[in-house]
């Protein structure tokens, strides 16, 4: 059996393993919320412990925290901060109370205790998990500005440079495929040629878009509820301290953090955290779409479209000897998959605004990191692993465009819509190609139809 100590919160008495950092309020968590064994996200959990440690730097420049007491609370978080094995002092179910008080007061309690252990403090002088450690503060005011800060730092960090990569490698390799003509597809089934680059860059267009809507949120999620306390009046808070705290957090992290002009629409709901989900939703659509067309692409080899081989990583059956399946694409897909539904947990969450308070403030805290995460290692490797090291089935892609009748398109203008269609049905039931059909079939010299029938010249952009 767990050595235990005892331990005491306003609510009375309660066994505590005897080597934990966390005190009553945590083990409380513990007990009451064996929901699914899931903690809150190691972002989440360092950029929480950063708060603390700006909160008691502002409050020290502030003169409401004596500065032994500030000085205790830094290295305490110093430490934390340096711990590889961190989340084990905070074992809080991400299912929780709705605000994450669980968490903040674990938070709070784990530095308070490390702040006493470092410097032999005792009764009577001890740091307090409440009274010092969340000096100035609210649970109401941390969680929120703890999921605008740690999803600021990832976006930061990770998900904007890992689309920056994704776009570099596909504008590279499309460079390096120029030259190849295919037939393009609408509705699945043969369209006018494009050149292999112009797909590539309509990815790279679209990977653009997602990166400005993605950046221009920037600022509002770098917007934070910190100095709201508990419903927004600030109560208990010095009145420069958001401002203070928002400098200082800047400091430690050098992204650029602003006090809210208004922390009762940040701390009663969860509306910018909403947007950006639905951002970076928008942006797995687009990583599904890549990916799709990824697979569509290599299918095959034999019976399918076969215009490209991706990299081969991994057998692909246990029983089909030589079989590789389009493995990275196919993982990608399913992380898009999952944000599409993270987002849909936190349109339901950012829903969950009763009057002062957002009540779903954990699970929002968790999805939005889980899709940040997974949108920036899906850009990675679909870059790295797949698209950067494909490479260019030519003879296929001649054979089917050689074939195409849709090319008789280009003589429209020339021979008029029904005449072009008449084409078209007998290229496709003779199998024969629309070039030897329209010589056939009209008076147009074969050297103007060579002419107007060239794939590539097809894919020149008209203006």
């Amino acid at each position: 059996m767990t050595n235990t100590r005892t331990e005491s919160d306003s609510m009375g008495e309660l066994e505590v393993p005897s080597d934990a950092l966390y005190g009553a309020q945590t083990q409380r968590a513990i007990n009451n919320f064996p929901l699914s064994g899931e903690r809150m996200p190691l972002t989440f959990i360092r950029t929480l412990v950063t708060i603390k440690k700006a909160a008691a730097l502002a409050n020290k420049k502030l003169e409401t925290l004596n500065a032994g007491t500030a000085d205790a609370i830094q290295q305490a978080c110093d430490t934390l901060l340096g711990e590889p094995e961190l989340q084990q002092h905070f074992p809080v179910d991400v299912f929780q109370t709705g605000s994450g008080t669980s968490t903040n007061m674990n938070a709070n309690e784990v530095i308070a205790n490390l702040a006493n252990q470092q410097q032999g403090k005792h009764e009577g002088e001890a740091v307090h998990p409440n009274d010092h450690v969340n000096n100035g503060q609210s649970s109401n005011d941390v969680i929120p500005t703890t999921i605008h800060a740690s999803a600021a730092i990832e976006l930061t960090e990770s998900l904007i440079p890992a689309i920056t990569k994704l776009i570099d490698i596909i504008d590279t390799k499309a460079n390096s495929v120029s030259d190849y003509c295919k037939t393009g597809r609408t509705h699945l089934m043969d369209a006018m040629p494009v050149r292999m680059d112009q797909s590539l860059r309509a990815w790279s267009a679209q990977l653009s878009q997602q990166r400005k809507t993605i950046k221009s949120l920037q600022p509002a999620i770098q917007t934070l509820a910190q100095g709201g306390t508990a419903v927004g009046t600030g109560v208990n808070a010095h009145p420069d301290f958001a401002a203070t705290f928002a400098s200082t957090l800047s400091d430690l992290t050098g992204i650029a953090f602003t006090p809210a002009d208004n922390c009762f629409a940040l701390i009663s709901s969860q509306d910018t955290a909403v947007t950006l989900s639905g951002a970076i939703k928008s942006l797995a659509v687009t990583l599904m779409k890549i990916s799709n067309d990824l697979r569509w692409m290599n299918s095959g080899p034999l019976a399918g479209l076969g215009e490209v081989s991706l990299p081969a990583l991994q057998p692909g059956s246990s029983i089909m000897p030589g079989k590789v399946n389009p493995v990275i694409p196919e993982a990608v897909a399913m992380a898009s998959a999952q944000v599409i539904g993270n987002d849909a947990a936190i349109t339901v969450g950012g829903q969950s605004g009763n009057f002062e308070l957002n009540v779903m403030l954990p699970m929002i805290a968790d999805n939005l990191l889980s899709s940040i995460k997974l949108m920036s290692n899906s850009c990675v490797l679909l870059g790295e692993q797949a698209i950067k090291e494909f490479t260019v089935n030519q003879e296929n892609l001649e054979k089917a465009l050689a074939k195409n009748p849709i090319l008789v398109t280009a003589l429209n203008p020339i021979i008029g819509y029904a005449k072009a269609a008449e084409i078209a049905k007998k290229a496709y039931k003779d199998k024969m190609p629309v070039i030897d059909v329209a010589e056939a079939m009209t008076d147009l010299p074969r050297s103007e139809l060579e002419s107007l029938l060239d794939p590539k010249k097809l894919t020149e952009i008209q203006r």
